[in-house]
């Protein structure tokens, strides 16, 4: 594993229902926006993997995601289209859904490159049908199934994702189901 690889922060929540999904998404939001306080110079934007089961709420944040940066009117799932795109003011936003890939060279072949190499917000669900090709995110979100909710593990691989970490307010311990752990 290389300097680059390693995990640079690490958290885990309960999110007991949509809504707080919703409420995560929100918070993530502003930090995209704007400039990174602790990291002077640090463009706007950044890029956030999306991993989980089906139906685990992949699209549920980023549409919430996407609607708190500023995106206004329908906001559809790439499912098919494989890449929605927005701007708002000055900054572009792409939400890219790679679950159809078949192969891990076909979001090359399909120009997307390009996309991540832009001062943007990405989002990109199904991330690993790219297998190792993709440059690592500045933060990884994995939500699986627990209890009557879902379990949010947040990885940072950047300083910028790191940062993002640090500056969430998460709900309280007590709001974990029997199990679940927390650790930053």
């Amino acid at each position: 594993m290389t300097t680059e690889n390693r995990v640079l922060g690490e958290v885990e929540t309960y999110l007991e229902d949509e809504s707080s999904t919703i409420a995560l998404a929100t918070q993530i939001a502003p930090l995209l926006l704007a400039d990174d306080p602790g990291h002077p110079g640090t463009p706007q934007g950044g890029r956030i993997h999306l991993r989980g089961d089906l139906g685990a709420g992949k699209t549920s944040f980023a549409r919430a995601l996407l609607r708190a940066c500023g995106v206004t009117g329908r906001i559809k799932s790439p499912s098919y289209a494989l890449l929605e795109s927005y701007k708002v003011s000055n900054l572009y936003l792409y939400h890219l859904d790679f679950y159809r890939f078949s192969d891990p060279r076909e979001w090359i072949d399909a120009g997307f490159r390009d996309i991540l190499q832009k001062q943007a917000v990405v989002l990109i669900e199904w991330p690993e049908q790219a297998g190792g090709l993709l440059p690592l995110p500045d933060l990884e979100i994995n939500l699986s199934y627990a209890e009557t909710g879902r379990q949010a593990r947040l990885i940072a691989y950047s300083n910028k994702g790191q940062s993002w970490l640090t500056r969430l307010v998460l709900p309280p311990r007590g709001s974990h189901p029997p199990g679940a752990s927390v650790g930053v």
